[in-house]
């Protein structure tokens, strides 16, 4: 990002933008917004971008749209489908896309054919996904687990995802539905069964061992797990710390017959809070960076949020890519996660001011049910009860918001 921003200083005289990089960004951002000193423009996750806008704490992007000659729907059509309305929400934008990931499978070659198993050939439906997982389970000679296939517990934090992919849903836009839906119930299933797989016991054991992602240990680097899903991030990990892993990368496999393609999308955003002593200028910033030289042919004419997802070694989210940014992507993967952007089957986080507390709830009960505490349905059912109860009193308050914000207008 750094570059970019030096790339759009150099571009202009009128408008010097200073990057200043930290952690904890939405909390900051929030609360700087309050104080009613924010930065100009904040980068924060796709989780936030609806919280934040029904907290206030954003300012609409549309005027600045409507005053360059374009609709809200002509900017949006610059992105992939899936990222075209992520920052979109109650009828006004509050964000742009910037560096985006959709999500696939990565496999271990090696580990495939160790196995016996085809390495060209990744599972296409999630029963294979299965039956290879069984033929890749490896015991030591006390009988204890080494290596395993898929492990759902590798990816909690996209239980919804796994719901979703069943045909199922969480959220139809109005209401929870994460226990009323039967694909719901029928995807935890899906994942308490890896648990009667392998055993629970034998579980923890092999996760003691497993470390974090952006280490060595990570438990698909380490060649202890063969089957992972996520993002288009985890190339610049195999890179790092372990260059000559032979891994490939697929889409997700038909868990729903005839359902191909099927791929969870997210992105980093960039907002100007509410408040913000610069509007106009950080538009043009954003307008800078979501409108890059989509003709360059070389990496010096590359620019823009192409620049920053080259740099990243991520796919643009942009429907367009140069000739350089497509043939010469860091990411040989690249191709694969742009066309998953473009699928109809490519769902994005939903759009709820609650959203953070649903996942934590969602991962709560995604626990329960790989850790045989609770069934499918009754894990999902506690959910649905909590976040039904949340999701109420977060409506109310958005109406009495509504009415104060009414009552005080002359």
């Amino acid at each position: 990002m750094q570059e970019v921003v030096d790339e759009f200083n150099h571009s202009q005289n009128r408008i010097t933008i200073d990057f200043l990089s930290v952690g904890q960004i939405e909390q900051k951002t929030l609360l700087a917004t309050a104080g009613g000193d924010p930065p100009d423009l904040a980068g924060i996750y796709l989780v936030d971008v609806c919280a934040f806008a029904d907290r206030n704490a954003l300012t609409p992007l549309s005027p600045f749209m409507h005053a360059d000659g374009v609709t809200p729907d002509q900017f949006n059509s610059r992105y992939a489908r899936v990222y075209g309305g992520m920052g979109s929400y109650r009828g006004e934008v509050w964000a742009v896309p910037t560096t985006p990931s959709t999500v696939a499978l990565y496999y271990n070659k090696d580990l495939l054919r160790a196995a016996g198993l085809d390495p060209e050939r990744p599972p296409r439906t999630k029963d294979e996904l299965t039956e290879m997982s069984k033929k890749l389970i490896v015991r030591d000679a006390a009988g204890k687990l080494t290596q395993v296939g898929f492990l759902p517990q590798l990816n909690s934090w996209w239980g919804w995802a796994f719901a979703e992919w069943f045909g199922g849903q969480v959220f139809d836009g109005k209401d929870v539905t994460i226990s009323t839906n039967p694909a719901n119930v029928q995807a935890f299933t899906w994942m308490e069964d890896y648990t009667k797989l392998y055993g629970l016991e034998n579980i923890r054991r092999l996760s003691s061992t497993f470390g974090n992602l952006s280490t060595p240990d990570d438990p698909f680097l380490s060649g202890k797990v063969a089957f992972v899903f996520d993002g288009v991030w985890r190339y610049s990990y195999v890179q790092q710390f372990h260059p000559g892993l032979n891994f490939g990368v697929a889409p997700w496999p038909e868990a729903v017959p005839g359902v191909k393609d099927f791929t969870i999308a997210e992105s980093d955003m960039l907002v100007i809070p509410r408040g913000a002593k610069h509007p106009r200028e950080a538009w043009e910033f954003l307008k800078y960076l979501s409108s890059p030289n989509l003709a360059a042919q070389g990496i010096d004419e590359i620019s823009g949020v192409e620049r920053l997802c080259y740099l990243q070694q991520k796919a643009s989210p942009l429907t367009q890519w140069s000739p350089f940014f497509t043939d010469h992507n860091p990411n040989p993967y690249a191709d694969i996660f742009r066309k998953l952007a473009e699928s109809p089957h490519a769902v994005a986080t939903p759009q709820m001011g609650i959203w953070d507390e649903y996942q934590r709830n969602l991962i709560l009960a995604f626990d329960k049910v790989r850790l045989d505490i609770e069934t499918p349905q009754q894990a999902l059912d506690e959910c649905q009860q909590r976040v039904e109860q949340s999701w109420q009193w977060h409506k109310e308050s958005l109406e009495l918001h509504k009415k104060d914000v009414t009552a005080a207008t002359p």
